[in-house]
């Protein structure tokens, strides 16, 4: 087979973003990219995820898509609230999902703190200024390990569970 008989790879974007629309669309393709291309384990960190586009239908049909044996997903939030009140897509597929999500809380955390991030062992996305929407995106290796290991430190010492799929009551 010939090149131009192949069909293009997309790749996912590298370097600066600017704004809302750019920031969501930029979730958008990194969870239908993480689906198409079976990337094992996502982390999803943000103050309170207010303006993620986690309640879209093609955000929910990226991830169900995505879920399957083997896949983690990890989310850290100071509150979930947001998540709760305006992703109700989201909150459906994760209580069906609960065996491959781990929730954390950093709840004493400065919001403004907590990382605003996606990452994945193969690309990953930092808004510097989650209130303009400003970031960088990319594959570079030393890029992805200093994100690991900026959410890896509020994973194991800022944080615990928080988030359950469903409250259990008497």
């Amino acid at each position: 087979m010939n090149d131009t008989t192949m069909a293009p790879v997309p790749q996912l974007p590298g370097g600066r973003f600017e704004g809302r629309e750019a920031f969501q669309q930029r979730v958008r393709d990194a969870l239908a990219c993480a689906a198409r291309e079976g990337w094992s384990e996502l982390i999803l960190c943000d103050a309170n995820f207010h303006d993620w586009p986690l309640g879209e239908r093609a955000v929910a049909e990226s991830l169900q898509q995505w879920a399957r044996t083997g896949r983690r997903l990890t989310m850290l939030a100071a509150d979930y609230a947001e998540v709760v009140r305006r992703h109700a897509r989201f909150v459906q597929w994760r209580v069906r999902w609960d065996h491959i999500v781990v929730c954390r809380r950093a709840g004493a955390a400065d919001p403004q703190d907590l990382p605003s991030a996606i990452w994945s062992p193969h690309w990953v996305l930092q808004r510097h200024d989650p209130l303009r929407c400003n970031g960088v995106t990319g594959v570079e290796p030393e890029r992805c390990i200093l994100l690991r290991e900026a959410i890896n430190e509020w994973l194991e010492r800022k944080s615990s569970p928080g988030f359950p799929a469903s409250t259990l009551g008497l």
